[in-house]
Order: C-alpha cells, then structure tokens, then sequence
C-alpha cells in the first residue's frame, strides 16, 4: 500500500530529506542530521512539517456538553481563541488519544490528534456523538507548519503584521496574513520551546513553508524532521501516544494528571478508574531514568529491581542537550523514589541506571 504524503512533500527533496515510514505517512525523519536540528530549535528556529496531524471539528447545540463528557479536561474553562491540552479515555482509563482542543467560540471546537489516530478518534467521537452534535473529519483541509525555537516569534513577525506577542502561550487567531496566506496561528508546539503552529490550506503550504525559510535565514532557520520532533519532545517530557500512552496507559500513569479533571461535575468518560487513580496513586508511573552503565535505554526494554521485573521503557536516547543516556519508563510505584538504582535490560545484560528528575530539559 502507498504511503500517504503530505502537501509538501515534494520539496523534502530540495532539502536533502530522508523520509521513513510513520504511521503509514511518508514523512522526513531528518535533513542534516537529527543533533543538528535539535541544537537548532534548542538555540535558533526550526521548521517543521506536521501536516500528518488530524484534525476535527465539533459544532453544534450540544457540543460543549459532548466534550466534558469525551475529554478529561474541563472544557467550560476554556474561553474562545484559546487552547486546552487533553486526554480521551475509554470507560477503564486507558487513553484513546492525547489532543490540543482549539475553541473557536462557544459550540464550535477544533480537535488537533495524533495522525495515526485520525480514524479511531473520529470513529470513537461519532460513537458518542449526539442529535445535535456535528463531528467533521475536517484534516485533508489543513496544512500545518510548526515554527518552534527561540527565535520563531522574530522570525515569523517579518510575514505578518499581526503582533505575535499577543498571542501568549496556548492562545490562537484565525484569519491572520502570513506571508500573504490566510491562516490559523497559535502558540503551541512539541519541542519545549517557544514558537507557533500555522495551520493554512494545503496549497499555500509550499510557499508558506518557504516564505519562512527566507525570512529566517540571517538566523540560521533550518527545516527538521521528526527524528528532531521525538528527541525534543522527549527531553521535555511531552508523551507521544502509542509509547507514553497508550490503551493501556492512563494519562495519570503517564504523568499528565493536570489534564484530567476528576472534580469537574460531568461524568466523563473512564472518570471512576482515573479518578481512584489520582487519590490513591497509580500503580506504576512514568519516571525518568538516566544511565550508570553505558548504554541506551531503548523503547519497550525490561526494567528490573533485584532480579524481579517492575516495569518497561517508553522512550530513552542519548539526550542531544544533556549528552547523557536517559530514558522515561513506567514502573512499579514502590520503585519511584529519585535515586532508586534499577536495571534494564539491553540486549542480553541487564545494565544500572537511576531514577532522575524529569522533565530532563526546560526553558
């Protein structure tokens, strides 16, 4: 079966892009390499295209009590142009997906989801969905680019005359001109850094896309792939579905319990499983876990305590700005304590590590 592509596919070329294989979309796991553009974001701007990522819209009389009854989050707090992070859950607290809810004005939403969950979630969504509850897969009208670095604001500022200071952290606005493209721009992103998400229509996004490498090339703005995406993310502590959370993952093992509001009067869905969880503590929970032997901890590698397996590896690398081998794990809760010394397995030899702090990187 052929890989779905993007809007910009074809320019991944010109830049040298080595694409693979996520999720069934043919996208650039790098450019130069993926330290570089790590370094880049981390200290300039990068470019990225995430245009896999899934959109749908929720609209209608009875959509805001739809999504408290959805999401985990407490959607009645939201105000118009402004974002939410949240979860969905099935009915035993495992995660169906993790989202940025995007409030237009009162009954009219925009859910943003991961790309390898488009169809589940909309299927999920309609599932649930009421008479006056309209849910529309609206992702093949939307192109997105994420500007992320320190310098995303200054660079993005030359394309427009909206002032982008405005827009503060989790805030968004429609029908703002960048570069001559009609546009959503939010202040959002999934590198620990600063910087924006531009969602445009599919056949502006080649000439956005370049736009913006023109406008910073004095800073030294370089396109990223998703190699860059997963290493940054990941020092931030950001999950990724499928690895941090999964149907068997809650988000409150996974660590994102401020998205999941047990106190908010709805029922939601997997409300009863998460909310013992949050009282009484999960079982297992989502740690960091940084090397003492040499070696990298890789995703699904068995984490031991005395002999004894408490636990597996969700994501680890050799962290491009702390030049340390570390990971994030999900373990037994007894084995939490910053400083635990554990084992994982790499390959045939069960390697030390500890227990650290996360998030391994911040601003």
């Amino acid at each position: 079966m052929s890989r779905l592509q993007t809007p910009l596919f074809s320019i991944y070329e010109q830049h040298n892009g080595k694409t693979i294989d996520f999720g069934g979309w043919d996208l650039p796991v790098q450019f130069t390499s993926i330290k570089e553009e790590h370094e880049v974001v981390r200290t300039k701007a990068g470019l990225f295209d995430v245009s896999h990522m899934g959109e749908i819209e929720v609209k209608g009389q009875e959509a805001l009590p739809f999504l408290q009854k959805m999401l985990t989050n407490d959607v009645s707090k939201l105000k118009d142009m402004a974002c939410q992070y949240n979860a969905m859950c099935y009915e035993n607290g495992g995660t169906v997906d993790d989202l940025v809810l995007y409030k237009r004005e009162d009954n009219h939403y925009l859910l943003v989801v991961n790309a390898s969950n488009i169809e589940k979630d909309y299927e999920w969504l309609k599932q649930h969905a009421t008479e006056k509850v309209e849910v529309i897969n609206v992702s093949n009208q939307y192109a997105q680019i994420a500007v992320q670095g320190p310098l995303a604001e200054s660079i993005t500022q030359k394309l427009t005359k909206e002032d982008l200071s405005t827009i503060t952290f989790f805030k968004f606005r429609e029908g703002v001109v960048v570069a001559n493209k009609d546009v959503l721009i939010s202040r959002t992103g999934y590198t620990g850094e600063d910087g924006f998400e531009i969602y445009c229509r599919p056949d502006d996004a080649i000439s956005l896309w370049n736009a913006l490498l023109d406008a910073g090339k004095e800073e030294g703005i370089q396109p990223c792939g998703l190699g860059a995406r997963d290493t940054l993310r990941f020092e931030a502590r950001l999950p990724l579905y499928g690895q941090e959370l999964s149907r068997d993952i809650s988000p409150i093992e996974a660590g994102i319990g401020f998205a999941v509001k047990v106190d908010k009067k709805e029922d939601f869905l997997g409300k009863v499983v998460l909310k013992q969880q949050k009282e009484d503590g999960p079982e297992r929970k989502l740690v960091g876990i940084e090397m003492i032997d040499k070696g990298i901890p890789r995703t699904d590698y068995e984490v031991f305590k005395d002999g004894e397996k408490i636990g597996f590896v969700t994501t680890g690398t050799q962290s491009p700005t702390l030049k340390k081998n570390v990971g994030l794990a999900i373990i037994d809760k007894k084995f939490q304590a910053v400083d635990t010394v554990v084992e994982v397995q790499v390959r045939k030899r069960r390697l030390k590590a500890k227990v650290v702090k996360t998030p391994f990187y911040k601003r």
